[in-house]
């Protein structure tokens, strides 16, 4: 069944053309990708899709009745509404059930609305549903109804839009960049939860393993075409590679035959036949294949590295704090020489305030960092670029000189650099404010370098950068010779050019882990932890399950589900006395305190439930 048809779409602003002839369909049950550079028009073509501009020519047709969704990268919410409001804000009825059920849970006193809510409840299957919607906000961190949208960050604003679109289950969903804002944690759940779900989706992503673990077809925009593939990552790029080698080959087959046809032109004589006509049409039609040239420039990240002594940077005993939320104590380490660290952990662990100590933004509260003279540190943090009004992209790079020192003695001008970074002329003289994401981010990442650190730290760089830019970045790193560290939530990025991990597990603890990410998954998640039990139970743990949980928490697992299906008996019991209508006042106000006490214990172990049934 179609859900969407884009037909013969075009795009363009002034003289810059983003595509022409753009024709795809989006049909149930389909997961796809759609891939492009950065400037190409990703956005563009989405807000198209979702009706939030108009192409210059062409049509985009939804069949009837389908709900759609669409997740951008700035959500628009209502700031005065709470995170609760946010949520039952929908026309989902299923919600609205819920809802009302929850204020007629809050005051027992008014039995014949709690009455009516809980029939609707039943009647509507709402208690399933109610459990799921729970589970997402749990796995979002949204665990605070009450906050006001307006106190939020732009990351937690981004997680509220994404589990208002989840809860209320279109048939299509559309994604722009779904995993920014998200911690790996919750990537790994989205991922599984998309996996799962018998949902459609489309969406623009530079998360490859996202890519490579949860859509089967990838459409790719390429020098103004459009390119199918039915399949996931790996098969992308592996058909792509066979395509671009067949498009190479056909261009050398028409150079060559347009050499041969071009001599047959000069030797015509002005009278011509007929068939000669038919072969001067095809001549200029093997001329243009002839002529083609694709635009495969690549970024060129060329640095004057630093020279880099043997003293880099110490930490002796440092301590930090913030109130009662303990970041680091006593911590020790030396950086050697070449090193490439990669910092895992969730959010409010400490991440950024040990690279702002790192780099002396902020001090410690005790203890000594040393930072020897020939260090000179590149920052990439995920504030970015603060341009002045009509800046333009040039006089970004002249702020750090004309000319810009490269290795072995060489240099370039400004705008020699700029086109390094696939600025062209044209370019180079537009305002900031006009480039995309990516391209902003393309720009930051130039200034960074041209700075010739020699211990780079990245904060989130992949966010916004193609997947093109991505590849020649990794490629990049892998032969920097300083000292690297990395914050990502891009597991393909770390896992390619990170040795070791500092995983910030929170009240101070830093595992330092001897290797990338996907080593410490597996890791995790095969090795139970150590419990002083009795050996006989704990052989009979280690037989029965294959989670990776330990030994105390399979045992907290199991009771949980016995507790859980206790208390939902307990609620079943009270709710039917309320169905029979045969309680007076008094007891009418005592079954309704008992009642919430159960709700509230069902939720508190229910929430435990999953945070142990998600390591399983």
């Amino acid at each position: 069944m179609n859900y969407l048809s884009v037909e013969n779409i075009a795009k363009s602003y002034g003289e810059r053309v983003l595509f022409t002839n753009i024709s795809f369909g989006i049909n149930k049950d389909q997961k796809i990708a759609f891939i492009a550079k950065n400037g190409t028009g990703k956005t563009s073509l989405l807000n198209i899709i979702t009706g939030k501009d108009n192409p210059d020519s062409g049509q985009v047709i939804s069949r009837k009745g389908i709900n759609s969704a669409f997740l951008s990268q700035e959500p628009e919410l209502l700031p005065n509404l709470t995170i609760e409001e946010t949520i039952f804000a929908s026309e989902n009825k299923i919600l609205k059930v819920i809802q009302q059920y929850e204020k007629a849970l809050l005051n027992p006193d008014e039995t014949e609305a709690y009455q009516k809510a809980f029939e609707q409840m039943e009647i509507n299957n709402a208690w399933d549903f109610e459990t799921q919607y729970k589970q997402i906000l749990f796995k979002l961190k949204l665990e605070n109804l009450d906050q006001k949208v307006s106190t939020l960050s732009g990351g937690q604003k981004k997680r509220l839009a994404l589990a208002s679109i989840l809860i209320n289950k279109p048939d299509l969903l559309i994604l722009d960049e779904p995993t920014n804002h998200l911690d790996l944690e919750m990537i790994e759940w989205l991922e599984q939860y998309f996996s799962k779900e018998n949902i459609t989706l489309f969406m623009v992503t530079h998360d490859r393993y996202f890519l490579e673990r949860v859509c089967t077809e990838i459409i790719e925009l390429d020098n103004g075409n459009i390119y199918q593939y039915k399949g996931n990552y790996s098969y992308y790029l592996e058909k792509k590679e066979a395509r671009m080698e067949a498009e190479k080959a056909s261009v050398e087959k028409a150079r060559n035959l347009f050499v041969k046809e071009l001599d047959w032109m000069r030797r015509q004589p002005k009278a011509r036949t007929t068939k000669s006509k038919s072969r001067i049409d095809d001549f200029y039609i093997i001329k243009e294949k002839a002529h083609q040239r694709r635009k495969d420039h690549t970024i060129q990240l060329e640095i004057n590295m630093e020279r880099l002594g043997n003293k880099i940077v110490e930490f002796h005993n440092v301590s930090k704090a913030f109130d009662n939320l303990q970041i680091l104590n006593k911590f020790n380490y030396t950086f050697k020489k070449g090193e490439r660290v990669g910092i895992i952990g969730k959010n409010g662990t400490g991440k950024s305030t040990f690279l702002n100590m790192l780099t002396k933004t902020i001090n410690p509260d005790s203890g000594k960092i040393i930072t020897g003279d020939t260090v000179r540190f590149g920052y990439y943090t995920q504030s970015g670029i603060n341009p002045k009004p009509e800046q333009k992209v040039i006089d970004i790079i002249k702020e750090f000189g004309e000319y810009i020192p490269l290795a072995k003695g060489r240099q370039i001008s400004a705008s020699q650099l700029l086109e390094r970074f696939l600025f062209d002329r044209k370019k180079q003289y537009d305002f900031v404010e006009k480039l995309s994401g990516g391209e902003l981010k393309r720009l930051y990442l130039c200034t960074v370098l041209i700075q010739n650190p020699n211990f780079l730290i990245l904060d989130e760089p992949t966010n916004d950068l193609d997947i093109v830019t991505l590849n020649v970045l990794e490629d990049f790193l892998l032969d920097f010779p300083g000292c690297l560290i990395v914050v990502s939530h891009d597991r393909y990025f770390m896992d390619k050019v990170v040795d070791h991990l500092f995983v910030f597990k929170g009240d101070a603890e830093i595992e330092d882990f001897p290797g990338n990410y996907t080593d410490y998954r597996v890791y995790e998640d095969s090795i139970p932890e150590e419990s002083s039990l009795e050996k006989k139970e704990k052989k009979t743990w280690k037989k029965d399950t294959n989670s990776g949980l330990s030994f105390n928490e399979q045992k907290e697992y199991n009771r949980l589900e016995k507790d859980i299906k206790k208390l939902e008996e307990d609620k079943q019991t009270i709710e039917k006395l309320f169905l029979e209508g045969t309680l007076n006042g008094d007891e009418i106000n005592k079954q309704s305190i008992k009642l919430q006490e159960i709700i509230n214990q069902i939720d508190r172990k229910t929430e435990r439930w999953f945070e142990l049934s998600d390591k399983i």
